[in-house]
């Protein structure tokens, strides 16, 4: 019995064991910078970009605050979807479709896919970067910290001209870190996005890299007209950048001259800086 006793105890810590080096491997505490190889994540976190301004600002499926606090309160499923009246009736405009596929692709891990019938038509999802993989889950939602990095996703991923254009994606977090081969092939920073899209009113910011004057691919010629209000320079908006060119902590105010931010500046967790080819 003492034998048998003993057994249990070093089965139980093996297990231990176990799930602690898969936690560990998965993604969460690999040192910043170093190159991995993780299958999930392994997207060389290059992705097209082809989100419409109007699918961003005008979609119904965020424009209206009752139904974007149904979009993240419930699971991304297409069962969650369907099943309430407010994102049922929403997805029947093409450009909450649109702006869909960019959410769910930053959400939901590559491989995630579900199907949503609109009267009649079958439109298909697919995750790709799987910055809230919980999201997808049975009764799951989307969290502040779910909001600010999907929110940030997705507004790096606009496309002044809708036409894709890879991009590599970079942040504080480990589905997008990348190896020395995508640094050197995308090696132009181009600059910082964040904000809520799910917000009431949606927070679309940016910043541009110290390095730029424009962001041309998001705004066009003209920073004045841009979809994101773009604060000012990233060294004056974020903390200093990390040892992947990425910048964190980007706020909706620059500081002044003095190095301080204004009273009430914001700060966002989930920061995504874009680097081109």
């Amino acid at each position: 019995m003492i034998k048998g006793v003993l057994f249990m105890m070093v089965r139980s810590v093996l297990v231990l064991c176990t799930a602690m080096v898969t936690s560990l491997a998965a993604c969460v505490g690999v040192p910043e910078g170093e190159d991995y190889d993780v299958d999930a994540a392994e997207q060389a976190v290059v992705v097209d970009n082809a989100l419409t301004s109007n699918a961003l600002t005008s979609n119904a499926l965020t424009s209206n605050a009752l139904t974007s606090n149904a979009l993240t309160s419930n699971a991304l499923t297409s069962n969650a979807l369907t099943s309430n009246a407010l994102t049922r009736s929403a997805l029947r405009d093409p450009l909450a479709r649109q702006l869909l596929k960019y959410v769910v692709s930053c959400a939901l891990p590559r491989g995630a896919h579900f199907d949503i019938d609109v009267d009649g038509v079958v439109y298909g999802f697919d995750g790709g970067i799987g910055l809230h993989k919980n999201w997808g889950d049975t009764g799951g939602s989307c969290d502040n910290a779910c909001k600010a990095w999907v929110s940030a996703c997705v507004l790096s991923r606009v496309n002044y001209l809708g036409i894709p254009t890879p991009i590599s994606m970079r942040g504080n977090k480990c589905e997008l870190s990348s190896d020395s081969a995508e640094r050197t092939a995308y090696a132009t920073r181009e600059g910082a996005y964040y904000g809520n899209i799910f917000a009431n009113p949606p927070l679309y910011f940016a910043c541009v890299s110290p390095e730029q004057t424009s962001i041309q691919r998001v705004c066009g010629p003209s920073l004045d007209d841009c979809v994101v209000k773009v604060v000012g320079n990233c060294g004056d908006t974020c903390d200093k950048p990390r040892s992947d060119g990425s910048f964190e902590n980007c706020r909706d105010h620059a500081r002044s001259a003095s190095g301080q931010f204004p009273s009430g500046t914001i700060a966002y967790d989930g920061s995504v800086t874009i680097f081109l080819q």
